[in-house]
């Protein structure tokens, strides 16, 4: 046995070493992109003529920028994933992104405009590349059907968020109290050390993340991705009545909404062809899939309000004494990463506990409960948002209580953890081995969508306020998670026992 070999099968605490090696790196990058997401509404809305001043703009520029910008970095992740599947490979493609985000993040330590859009171009391509094949690299590690797959998520999951949690005290800390460049510059010092993680690693992660090249698609037969949306009949319908959906939009209402509606056009085009390209089993497990991505795009919807609307609600609206002591509003993004590596373990234990006991278990079950139980934490929001007083003019001259954002924060978590982890573990059973990346970037695009269904649902705060955007997330959530309930059954049939485990002998 040479030693790559050996390095490849070693174990730490019953998982693979490559887990820990991609847990690093994830947890580094998240540090790096959490960080940044903390201070970045911040800043923008930061008045220029304070001591250490931001852009000026006004809350709902600022939360629409924030919408686009975190919709586009996930979305990437759609481009990321066929640059994996395609030519690269994952794990070229993971050192590529990584790369890209070392330098996005250091030109945006720069106090500079351009600086500013250069660095979030930069973090956007840099995610889209690293994001859905690192994630998908997790996976690659267990055979089909190994029981601890499921696990493996979660250990890989509390990486992102002791990554997450670090930076939002930190880089916030940094950027609101010393200089928002620093925050900024704070962050791309994580990446780099993400970076080099991962470099040194490679011996670990040598045999997982390559090409993939299957017999059916060697000789030539393997789709062209775009213009075979324009070969079938079904992805051209798909593409043609949401493209037209689009430029309805651009003429009538908003050009950016009816542009982003065009470039859905493409991945619904895109999404048809790699159905097409399988065989019965893989076509309806590639259908749940997708059906799935619109519980996901519910949830960070919702979910997402975190980094856009509750971080404005902190930093404005939430009495943030504690003491003597004013609390950071960058701090609370620290609160939901808290959480989870408080609860991670127990959550997941009782999931165990629970499919013992021959309960209903499956993906499509948690991620439902999920979306159920995060909805309700917006209750606590719309009670907070029932203390703020305000005067004849309309400034705030009474705020809430900091304890309802940490209640939301932790409903939101405990629904994250019912579905987020183990939706990352769904795709990696279901979608075929040459179409993994993709499908797992089209799962980050739904994340991105969905931010940018947050972005929205933010921007409409002004005008339809608060306690009804509030009111408004959790009801419709508990409704939309009872009816994916409803459909279990159906839906479980789809994935033609894709989630039971192997026997032993499998292992």
């Amino acid at each position: 046995m040479s030693d790559v070999k050996a390095a490849q099968q070693k174990e730490l605490f019953g998982h693979p070493v490559g887990l820990y090696v991609l847990f690093f790196t994830e947890m580094w990058e998240r540090f790096s992109y959490y960080g940044m997401r903390a201070i970045l509404v911040l800043y923008m809305t930061q008045k220029t003529t304070e001591l250490n001043p931001g852009l000026g703009w006004d809350t709902k520029s600022a939360i629409a920028l924030y919408g686009w910008y975190t919709m586009f970095v996930y979305v990437a992740s759609i481009p990321g994933g066929i640059l994996a599947d395609r030519y690269l490979g994952q794990r070229k493609a993971v050192m590529l992104g990584g790369l890209l985000l070392c330098a996005g993040h250091g030109v945006l330590a720069i106090e500079a405009l351009w600086a500013f859009y250069t660095g979030l171009a930069l973090i956007v391509l840099g995610v889209g590349a690293l994001k859905p094949n690192i994630s998908t690299m997790v996976g690659g590690l267990y055979g089909q059907g190994d029981s601890r797959r499921d696990m493996g998520f979660y250990i890989f999951y509390m990486g992102i968020n002791l990554g997450a949690a670090a930076s939002a005290l930190l880089v916030g800390y940094v950027g609101q109290k010393i200089g928002w460049h620093y925050g900024f510059g704070l962050a791309g010092i994580g990446m780099a050390l993400g970076q080099i993680t991962y470099f040194f690693g490679q011996k670990y992660l040598s045999h997982v993340g390559n090409l993939v090249v299957e017999e059916k698609t060697q000789a030539g037969n393997r789709p062209n991705l775009i213009m075979d949306i324009f070969k079938h009949t079904n992805s051209l319908i798909g593409f043609a009545f949401t493209a037209l959906l689009g430029l309805g939009v651009f003429f009538t209402s908003s050009w950016s909404y009816g542009l982003l509606i065009i470039g859905i056009a493409f991945a619904v085009g895109l999404g048809i062809v790699i159905y097409n390209d399988g065989n019965k089993v893989e076509k309806d497990r590639i259908l749940v899939t997708y059906l799935s991505f619109l519980i996901i795009i519910v949830f960070w919807g919702a979910f997402e309000q975190a980094g856009g609307l509750l971080n404005v609600y902190a930093d404005k609206k939430t009495d943030l004494s504690l003491g003597g002591f004013d609390v950071p509003a960058s701090w609370f993004q620290s609160v939901n990463a808290i959480f989870i590596l408080m609860f991670a373990t127990i959550v997941g234990s009782f999931w165990i506990w629970w499919k013992n006991k021959g309960k209903e278990s499956s993906s499509l079950f948690k991620m439902a409960i999920g979306v159920i139980i995060m909805g309700w934490g917006f209750f606590f929001m719309s009670i907070a948002s029932k203390e703020v007083v305000y005067d004849a003019a309309g400034e705030v001259i009474g705020k809430s209580g900091m304890q309802w954002l940490v209640l939301a924060y932790l409903f939101h978590t405990i629904g994250e953890l019912c579905a987020s982890p183990v939706a990352l573990s769904f795709i990696t059973k279901l979608a075929p081995a040459r179409w993994m990346a993709f499908m797992m970037g089209a799962y980050f695009a739904a994340t991105g969508l969905g931010n940018k269904v947050a972005g929205f649902l933010g921007e409409s705060a002004g005008a339809l306020g608060e306690f009804t955007i509030f009111t408004g997330i959790a009801i419709f959530c508990t409704i939309f998670g009872i009816l994916v309930l409803l459909l279990i059954k159906p839906l479980k049939r789809l994935t033609h026992g894709a989630e039971e485990e192997a026997s032993p002998a499998a292992h």
